[in-house]
Parts: C-alpha cells; sequence; structure tokens
C-alpha cells in the first residue's frame, strides 16, 4: 500500500467573491439543501472550510458554502487549501461527495442525537425529518398537538397528524 501523503498546505480567510467555482463541479444544490445549510450556518456557524486548490485556484468542496456567502454579503469565509495536480483535483471532485454518501446510518444512535437537537430553522427540521424517515427513526422534536374523537378527518393510525410523517407499518 502506498504511502498516504497529507495534500494539505494551509488555512486561511477568503473573500467568497474571489474564490473560482470549479468548471468540473457536478453537484447542483436544490433549494430545500441551499435552505437547511443556510439554516445550519446561521444557528451553528461555520464547521467546515471550504476547500481550494492552489494548483488551479478552483474550490474543490463546499460551492454551496461560497455562493450562500455571496448572497448574504459575507466578506470572508474560512478557506482549506491544497495542493492537487488537475487528474487528482478531478478525483476528489469525482469521489468527495460520494464516498461521504457511503456511511450508513446506526439506527440507535441516529435516533437518539436527533432528539438532542433543537434546531429552530424551519428548512433544518425539514431535513432532520426527512432523514429520520428515511432512516426508520423517531422524527426529531416535533410538537404533537392533542386531537380527540372530535376530530372530522378520519385518521390513519401511521399517519400523524400534525406533520403528515407516514410512520412505517
Amino acid at each position: 500500500m502506498a504511502d498516504w501523503q497529507n495534500k494539505i498546505v494551509g488555512h486561511g480567510e477568503e473573500d467568497p467573491e474571489q474564490l473560482l467555482a470549479n468548471p468540473g463541479n457536478w453537484r447542483i444544490h436544490p433549494k430545500a439543501q441551499q435552505d437547511a445549510l443556510a439554516g445550519a450556518i446561521a444557528e451553528v456557524g461555520y464547521i467546515r472550510s471550504v476547500t481550494v486548490n492552489r494548483t488551479t485556484g478552483h474550490v474543490v468542496d463546499g460551492h454551496l458554502r461560497v455562493t450562500l456567502a455571496m448572497r448574504q454579503g459575507v466578506k470572508s469565509i474560512p478557506v482549506e487549501y491544497v495542493e492537487l495536480t488537475e487528474a487528482e483535483e478531478a478525483e476528489a471532485l469525482a469521489t468527495i461527495d460520494p464516498i461521504a454518501a457511503m456511511a450508513a446510518a446506526d439506527r440507535e444512535k441516529l435516533d437518539a442525537l436527533l432528539q438532542d437537537v433543537k434546531s429552530g430553522d424551519a428548512a433544518v427540521q425539514a431535513m432532520l425529518a426527512e432523514l429520520a424517515e428515511k432512516s426508520g427513526v423517531v422524527p426529531p422534536n416535533i410538537d404533537f398537538k392533542e386531537y380527540d374523537e372530535s376530530v372530522e378527518n378520519e385518521v390513519e393510525y401511521n399517519v400523524c397528524p400534525e406533520c403528515g410523517h407516514k410512520w412505517p407499518k
């Protein structure tokens, strides 16, 4: 096995307007993802830097964070600099997100974690509820209203009357 090389060559702050989008970036960001990330950054702050290749000047990871920062008029965002060849940059673009997506959920730990998250952002709450549904765990922090027999609509046993979440049968 080859020795693992550290390609990280520095950290800093950059004006997002000065960062170059990578022409090979194949990822698109739906509105729900944009809103959830904006909400998470607003509530928690930056916890991941944008990765920039010093060789080409292109963003390798963090395009959406850059876009959101520009929309908000943010003048400085955290950056991690790497030195990659153009071939390495292409491989990084092709593999970073798919490798992260290969991880599986430990349902017990995810359930416990989601019960501890107290987001006040609607987009973050929606994203967490979708994560819970896809993972088959209890949705996080949903305030259920009290209902009695006077509810006019017939309620299915596996559907939440408040949020419409469908529970697995």
